[in-house]
C-alpha cells in the first residue's frame, strides 16, 4: 500500500467528510480515483473503436427501429431453436 500527499480544496474535503467522515477519506478517494480511471479507459476504448464497423456494413443497426426488429428476430429464432 502506497502513501501520498494530496492537496484538496476545503470545500471538497468538507463534502467528503459529510458523506463518509474523516476516517473514510482514504477509501472514498481511492474508490473515486478507480472510478475515474475506469471511465478514462472506457472513453479511450470508445475512441479507438469508434467507426470500426463502417457505414452500411450493418443496416440492422442503422437506427432504433432497425435494431429493435433485429433483436426481436434474433430472439425469436433463438427461442425456436431451443424449442425445436
Amino acid at each position: 500500500m502506497a502513501r501520498t500527499h494530496v492537496v484538496v480544496s476545503d470545500e471538497v474535503m468538507q463534502a467528503i467528510d459529510a458523506r463518509v467522515g474523516q476516517r473514510g477519506r482514504s477509501r472514498f478517494l481511492e474508490q473515486a480515483a478507480r472510478e475515474k480511471l475506469e471511465r478514462l479507459a472506457l472513453e479511450e476504448s470508445l475512441r479507438e473503436t469508434s467507426g470500426m464497423l463502417g457505414e452500411g456494413l450493418h443496416p440492422e443497426w442503422a437506427d432504433r427501429d432497425s435494431s429493435r426488429q433485429w433483436v426481436r428476430a434474433t430472439r425469436r429464432s433463438e427461442s425456436e431453436s431451443a424449442a425445436g
